[in-house]
């Protein structure tokens, strides 16, 4: 049997992965540079493999990858579960192709993180886009006064970067001096930024479509959501997402993913301008998405779903379309409640509200599992930790 390696466990990513993997029968190898984790925990995983921090040596990690790859009868497969592991398998593809099975397609996942090229790639195939405007634009000024108009965001090109040196995906920009200022911070880090108009909208108004698309560029499992509460909020992850249909949003998307060659998982997400109801096309994920037991809990398990389609054994009748509404949710229990608080707290949205809306759902936990408990017992252990240190240093 081929086994799967799975890129990263020290996040639920990659612990929702392995899970899924796991309880199909399929022999997951968890790799990562820390199994100190609640990722690690799982019992699903049947074996480690340790390799260097991508930050530090990712040179090292291709070549324990590839030492490992050579010493299995079949290719395993391997499975990305952060923006870093995709662009890691791009940039070593050619050399991983030999002793792996990947979905990807070489170098357009890593082209479709980089906000500029998907910028043209969305108005080439007719897709909305918020109007963009490059941060070194010698009338940049005028041009966001004009087109884009405040408040307006302050994006980066490598979001991954960005969000490791200040603890969030963007800047919020009020008038021109906090925009300098926000240029002047990103460039002080060496991180390449543009600026974007903000489509008009609460967290609400963000929309996804989750989707695989298999080796012979057909679409085989899609599923609509809508995000409900994000962290941080207004600009963040989904902490509290439901599935709803959208046949709108598949129109759109299908079509577009197929045309660029788009192969294996991945999501776009979508903002639909409140006033006007246009959807603006905000980022795609080109791996699996944060609430994959979501798509899990609907009946769409997207890691084996690509085991199959790369091992040859997907069927036509393994395919499977949520054309109607699930009424299941992803949670994020520890985020949201961050997020609840502070949308009461900046007069978004009551706590109560909140609440009502998270318990007219079915829960997809993020990290919970009455099959495999002891990652969220992990996970609860490492935060009591923290609280109870945070406590003795202010006393």
């Amino acid at each position: 049997m081929n086994k799967a390696v799975v890129l990263g466990c020290n996040y639920y990513i990659g612990l929702s992965m392995i899970r899924c993997l796991g309880r199909e029968g399929v022999h997951v190898v968890a790799c990562d540079y820390d199994f100190e984790t609640y990722g690690a925990k799982s019992k699903y995983i049947c074996e480690f493999l340790k390799v260097y921090d991508l930050n530090e040596n990712d040179e090292q990690t291709f070549l324990d990858l590839i030492e490992y790859g050579k010493k299995q009868d079949e290719k395993p497969v391997i499975l990305p579960s952060h923006d870093k592991y995709v662009e890691f398998i791009d940039k070593y593809y050619d050399e991983l192709e030999k002793y792996y099975l990947i979905s990807q397609v070489r170098g357009l996942n890593t082209k479709l993180m980089d906000k500029w090229v998907l910028y043209d790639i969305a108005k080439e195939n007719g897709v909305k886009i918020p109007t963009t405007i490059n941060a070194n634009d010698e009338k940049l000024v005028e041009k966001v006064k004009n087109e884009v108009g405040f408040p307006c965001i302050i994006k980066p090109v490598d979001t991954v970067k960005f969000t490791k040196v200040f603890r969030n995906k963007v800047f919020i920009c009020n008038n021109v001096e906090e925009m300098e200022n926000g240029i002047k911070k990103a460039k002080d880090n060496d991180i390449e930024i543009f600026i974007q108009e903000i489509v008009p909208g609460f967290d609400d108004c963000m929309l996804t479509y989750d989707y695989y698309i298999d080796k012979t560029g057909k679409t085989t499992h899609y599923m609509t959501a809508q995000k409900k509460r994000q962290w941080p909020i207004n600009f963040g992850a989904s902490c509290f997402a439901i599935q709803k249909y959208n046949q709108k949003l598949i129109d759109m998307s299908k079509p577009f993913l197929e045309n660029i060659g788009y192969r294996g998982f991945g999501e776009i997400e979508f903002k639909k301008h409140e006033k006007t109801g246009e959807i603006y096309l905000i980022e795609i994920n080109a791996r699996t998405t944060n609430f994959n037991d979501l798509l899990y809990k609907v009946g769409l398990n997207m890691p084996y779903i690509a085991y199959l389609d790369l091992t040859g054994n997907l069927k036509d009748s393994d395919c499977k379309y949520i054309d109607y509404d699930t009424n299941y949710a992803f949670i994020y229990g520890f985020e949201d409640m961050v997020a609840i608080w502070r949308y009461k707290k900046t007069k978004q949205v009551g706590i109560l509200k909140s609440l009502k809306i998270s318990f007219s759902s079915k829960w997809a936990p993020a990290i919970f599992a009455t099959y495999d408990l002891k990652p969220w017992f992990f996970f609860n252990k490492i935060l009591l930790g923290k609280v109870f240190r945070k406590i003795f240093r202010r006393k």
